[in-house]
């Protein structure tokens, strides 16, 4: 991913004004920003992992958050952040894509078999490794939050075999991964903004697009498309990323501070994650969403060809058998 300096030179000039990180001589402040609402799990996780700071470093080190797009888009932040002049944000992994390959794996379909599968491999040595392989791009990741499984939802049908997307046009984010993946389904991946995909399925742009539950409720997505089929297809984890501009700076009790208040903060941000998905299906099956649970073994055999392209590329197919490896 490119600086664009021009998308972003009125707010990096502010932040740098304010300090993506402000020291005295007994206290650092840390700016993180996202584009999430402040009722979001990852949000409170954030809150949560602020906390936790604070007490490690008995008020030495304090987090400022900046909800809902205060500070510019996701791409505007990850790009400040690269600059220095913001600290911390969240990104999907599949953004991460754009600077490195070893996060291409993460949005392969069905590379985790469960949830718990997914935790373990996110919490062990192949995660620690993928979280670092940024570092060349001034990007350090700290750890990853459960983003859940995203599963199709649809204006007009259940999607209940790969043969029903065909000839759907499906909203996927900017990734090769998500386009690669839907087309070896059958479905035409279209490309499209999170915030203008809301007026994409109602005016028919799209037939449809992908997401977990949590997104599906509070995007509103589910008043247009009343049909969501838990197909899982992946489970694309968010991450919590620094500037290593920032990073570099800390000393080694302020990191060991930082790193563990964040891998604190992935214990709370699941509880509050797995509560959020419980209450979003409720939520939009009693505003008349039919949620049906398909069948996966098809899903899964139609997108076989893309995990098996990977044997022409060792690194990443050994980054593949060693997360299918994990228990």
């Amino acid at each position: 991913m490119k600086i664009s300096f021009n998308s972003c030179l009125l707010l990096g000039s502010m932040l740098l004004l304010l300090g993506a990180c402000r020291q005295s001589s007994e206290h650092k402040v840390l700016k993180l920003a996202h584009g999430l609402d402040p009722s979001h799990p990852v949000h409170q996780a954030m809150v949560f992992m602020g906390e936790k700071l604070k007490e490690k470093s008995n008020g030495q080190m304090t987090l400022e958050i900046y909800p809902s797009g205060q500070l510019g888009s996701e791409q505007q932040c990850v790009e400040l952040l690269q600059i220095g002049s913001l600290s911390i944000t969240k990104v999907s992994a599949a953004v991460m894509e754009g600077f490195t390959n070893n996060y291409q794996v993460l949005g392969l379909p069905y590379m985790f078999r469960s949830k718990e599968h997914s935790f373990n491999a996110l919490d062990g040595e192949v995660g620690k490794e993928i979280l670092t392989s940024t570092e060349p791009f001034n990007i350090r990741g700290l750890c990853f939050y459960d983003a859940g499984a995203r599963s199709f939802y649809t204006l007009n049908q259940a999607i209940e075999t790969p043969d029903d997307l065909k000839g759907l046009k499906i909203r996927v984010m900017k990734s090769q991964t998500a386009m690669n993946l839907v087309s070896a389904m059958g479905g035409s991946p279209t490309p499209i903004s999170w915030g203008e995909l809301y007026t994409a399925l109602q005016s028919g742009v799209v037939d449809g697009a992908e997401n977990n539950p949590p997104s599906f409720y509070t995007s509103h997505h589910y008043e247009v498309c009343k049909h969501y089929s838990i197909n899982e297809h992946t489970r694309v984890p968010d991450v919590l990323i620094i500037s290593t501009v920032v990073w570099n700076k800390l000393n080694d009790q302020q990191k060991e501070w930082l790193q563990a208040a964040a891998t604190e903060s992935v214990k709370e941000q699941r509880k509050l994650w797995a509560a959020s998905e419980e209450e979003s299906l409720a939520k939009v099956k009693e505003a008349g969403v039919l949620v049906t649970y398909p069948a996966k073994e098809p899903f899964a055999e139609k997108v076989q060809d893309m995990l098996d392209s990977y044997k022409d590329q060792p690194e990443l197919y050994d980054l593949i058998q060693r997360i299918q490896s994990t228990h």
